[in-house]
């Protein structure tokens, strides 16, 4: 019927611990990236974005007309 002892103080450490564990491994998914994969989407986003205004239509030629 005995348990074992336990030590408040170090487990409250360890839950902390993990926790910040799990928060790391969530920033290395979502921020660690390479220098080439950042310089690809940059690349990637400044295509689509010249594609973009090459479409668009400028309302004041159409309205001095």
């Amino acid at each position: 019927m005995t348990g074992d002892v336990v030590n408040l103080r170090q487990f409250r450490k360890q839950k902390a611990r993990s926790e910040k564990e799990k928060q790391a491994e969530q920033n290395r998914l979502s921020f660690g990236r390479t220098k080439s994969e950042k310089s690809l989407t940059t690349a990637l986003n400044d295509k689509a974005e010249r594609q973009l205004d090459q479409g668009k239509l400028d309302r004041r030629d159409e309205e001095s007309e």
